[in-house]
């Protein structure tokens, strides 16, 4: 099992993930190997809330054009994690 430091890379802060912190949702870019139940218990751990569901996505590099360089950026995971009703992370309130 990986360190808590270790699963949670950054927070996302996007205007889809704004809105989807109205429903108690939030957004995290999360390690390539981590699985549902441990981005579950590192949120849980780090923000001491009470994670109803995660669902992650994949996301794959894209290709880059710089000036006739041409390179391919690395692809990501997100988790989307929903939180019980009532609880926030501090972090996103006030975005």
């Amino acid at each position: 099992m990986k360190a808590t430091q270790d699963i949670l890379i950054r927070p996302l802060i996007t205007e889809k993930g704004t809105l989807l912190a109205d429903q108690n949702k939030y957004l995290f870019a999360v390690a390539l190997d981590a699985t549902k139940i441990d981005v579950r218990r590192a949120v849980e751990q780090t923000f001491d809330v009470t994670v109803l569901s995660v669902n992650v996505v994949n996301v794959p590099g894209k290709e880059k054009r710089w000036g006739r360089h041409r390179y391919r950026t690395s692809r990501w995971r997100k988790a989307i994690v929903t939180l019980q009703q009532g609880q926030t992370i501090d972090l996103f309130s006030g975005v």
